[in-house]
């Protein structure tokens, strides 16, 4: 069991770490902003299939990462305009968000390429891992750290930008207040739509960000559901961690972990759906002590 966690596995997990990451920053944001949101796995799956999508027809990987964006975020238009400006229920909506990727991806993968189930292509050109100067040659963390792609190092970097903006900025100051004390922050003159729907934009652009990541970074494909639970185990890293940047950052880590674990022990010949479970026992584990620590508080 030991001779598992070796450069591969924690490179691995890096890389699966990406897009939980990213959809959990997502999710931060709109919850520090007061807009509780469970679209993360249809975003981050609409996005995947974009991406694949505008790399295969534009033919670069940054056009196709620059389609998942804009997906993203017009998706996420959707929760934004029903929820923030119609008040209304933004569970429901995050519900048929996701829905509507999922039946939609599937429709579009036979509509535009004329197949089922996996879409890959040899023209279809996929995110390049980046060779890291000076890291790259450092014994055991240079092959864990450098070959990553640019998104897994933004993913990574946001967690510095997020907690100086949430914590040292007006614009957090404010935000936070939307979230905490919205009466309050509209009678300073703040407007709390705007904030709002400013925060679930950019969830949609980080949730493009994550769906480009899984289906041009990790893989050079688009498989139908590909997102695989990743965007609700994003929403519960946002819970466990308190809605924290390094409370999420630590929960994402753990669930990406699992998830490596997984795909490690899949390898050594365990039943694939015995390791793809992995991930979703780790989760349900950890949201029970989270409960029982709660409660004991």
């Amino acid at each position: 069991m030991l001779g598992i966690f070796d450069i591969l596995l924690f490179h691995a997990t890096i890389q699966a770490v990406t897009p939980i990451l990213l959809a959990a920053w997502a999710g931060l944001i709109c919850q520090r902003a007061g807009v509780f949101t469970i679209a993360q796995e249809g975003l981050m799956l609409g996005a995947a299939f974009s991406a694949v999508a505008g790399s295969w027809f534009i033919g670069d990987a940054f056009a196709g990462v620059a389609v998942a964006v804009v997906v993203g975020v017009v998706l996420s238009a959707i929760l934004a305009a029903g929820g923030v400006w119609f008040k209304g229920d933004t569970i429901v909506i995050g519900i048929g968000i996701n829905l509507l990727a999922d039946g939609l991806t599937i429709f579009l993968l036979r509509q535009l390429f004329d197949i089922q189930g996996v879409f890959q292509d040899p023209r279809l050109q996929g995110l390049t891992p980046l060779r890291i100067p000076g890291i790259a040659d450092i014994p055991v963390i240079g092959p864990i750290v450098s070959g990553q792609t640019w998104i897994t190092y933004l993913a990574w970097v946001l967690v510095v930008v997020i907690s100086v903006f949430l914590f040292r900025t007006s614009w957090g100051l404010r935000l936070r207040g939307v979230g905490e004390q919205p009466e309050a922050a509209e009678t300073l003159g703040v407007s709390v739509r705007r904030y709002r729907t400013a925060a679930v934009l950019a969830s949609g652009a980080l949730c493009g960000l994550a769906g480009a990541q899984l289906s041009l970074g990790s893989v050079t494909l688009f498989s139908e559901g590909m997102s695989a639970g990743r965007g609700w185990i994003a929403v519960v890293a946002v819970m466990l961690g308190q809605a924290h940047p390094a409370g999420v950052l630590g929960a994402s880590v753990l669930f990406g972990l699992a998830d490596a674990i997984g795909l490690r022990m899949q390898g050594l010949g365990l039943p694939n759906q015995l390791t793809d479970a992995a991930p979703y026992v780790v989760t349900l584990i950890a949201l029970a002590l989270a409960v029982r620590r709660r409660k004991t508080a």
